[in-house]
């Protein structure tokens, strides 16, 4: 596959699952969309994913208890911590989580290489970031025992009466929505990288996959240029949302070009952004996309319809997050003729001017200890 973006387009490409669930996968309509599908992982990092079977009444739902759950006193909240774990199950509150590029040099220097007025917003203070946020595991527990049991922990059920009633049908609903989604997904990148169909699902079948909604208390945190997630990629394979309330979501195209402020259609629609276990895999030829959450004009006009249209509602900005992640004792190396393609296309890039930086190396490790080497990085894990 030759990859070689010229004019990098600011609308994320729309990628249709329905014609790869729909039609034989060695149709030519398949073929073309998945070929489609990894092209916009590789140029962008990210992508729009349609879905027919995706219900936007489940988002909504799922949004509505969220916002309940956050506007729960902080002492209640605090009940549904598990620190011991590394946060990785249950909620972790405000300033608590900070953004890795802050202090990690490789990070800095993506900054640097950045035009001025496509720079994200400053983060060199290295606050934690003033977002909450809520792990419920979706996995499938592994027949072996698992060298990360911390990373495979029993969900935490929220106890107050009007939310605990409400949880599991709507966490599960909507989680299992978009987990489906993104499953659909692995398969089209593994089919438009020139894999077998499920290279990456399969060593995905027992990874320890999270719904992972953040929220910001825009009372406290609504006034423009507040960034509510610092400049960061993902530490997972493939991260998927649903449409937010509220915009605010900034990303940067393979990195290093123009920074994009995202828009979900409405309807079926799934934002998908690629996490380092993918850059790992591939050997950097798809590389975990960079970007931030802030509020922006557009978040503050919203703030202020909602305020009018509905004064009962908290001002709570939920993101609809799934995180999917490889299995976390699968040995992750990349693989071979994709990384030739990573170097191929790096040297491609550097003659039309596009200057990646130092070349990152991918040594062999398990899912697991990256995953834990970035915990540390973001002091969710001592």
């Amino acid at each position: 596959m030759s990859i070689v973006p010229q004019e990098i387009s600011m609308d994320l490409p729309v990628i249709d699952l329905d014609v790869y669930l729909n039609n034989p996968v060695d149709s030519p309509e398949v073929k073309a969309e998945c070929e489609k599908a990894a092209k916009a992982l590789i140029t962008y990092g990210a992508l729009v994913l349609h879905d027919s079977r995706v219900a936007e009444k489940d988002n909504e739902t799922f949004l509505d208890l969220l916002e309940d759950y956050f506007a729960q006193p902080e002492e209640e909240l605090r009940k549904d911590e598990r620190p011991e774990l590394s946060y990785q199950i249950g909620v972790t509150l405000e300033n608590t989580e900070k953004p890795k590029c802050a202090v990690d040099e490789p990070c800095l220097n993506v900054i640097q290489r950045l035009a001025p007025e496509e720079r994200p917003l400053d983060i060199s203070g290295h606050h934690p970031d003033p977002k909450c946020r809520f792990f419920w595991r979706m996995a499938e527990q592994p027949p072996y025992e698992t060298k990360f049991p911390g990373l495979n922990s029993e969900n935490v059920v929220p106890q107050a009466p009007h939310i605990k009633e409400r949880w599991n049908p709507a966490m599960e609903q909507w989680g299992t929505s978009m987990k489906s989604a993104v499953e659909g997904l692995t398969e089209m990148t593994a089919v438009g990288l020139g894999l077998p169909t499920g290279t990456f699902k399969d060593a995905g079948k027992y990874g320890p996959h999270l719904l992972a909604p953040t929220a910001s208390d825009l009372v406290k945190y609504g006034q423009k240029d507040t960034i509510l997630a610092g400049f960061h990629t993902d530490l997972n394979f493939l991260t998927i949302h649903g449409r937010s309330r509220y915009p605010g979501l900034h990303i940067w195209a393979r990195n290093t070009g123009k920074r994009i402020a995202v828009k979900i259609p409405p309807g079926n629609y799934l934002l998908v952004q690629a996490g380092k276990q993918l850059e790992h895999i591939t050997g950097g030829l798809i590389k975990a996309g960079f970007h931030e959450v802030v509020v922006n004009e557009r978040t503050v006009e919203v703030i202020e319809k909602r305020k009018q249209q509905l004064p009962d509602r908290p001002l709570i900005r939920i993101s609809s997050t799934f995180f999917w992640h490889l299995n976390s004792d699968h040995d992750l190396a990349p693989i071979p003729k994709l990384a030739e393609e990573a170097h191929r296309l790096r040297a491609e890039q550097f003659t039309l001017g596009r200057d990646e930086g130092e070349e990152k190396t991918y040594p062999p490790m398990k899912v697991g200890e990256l995953v834990q080497e970035e915990l540390k990085h973001i002091a969710l894990m001592a």
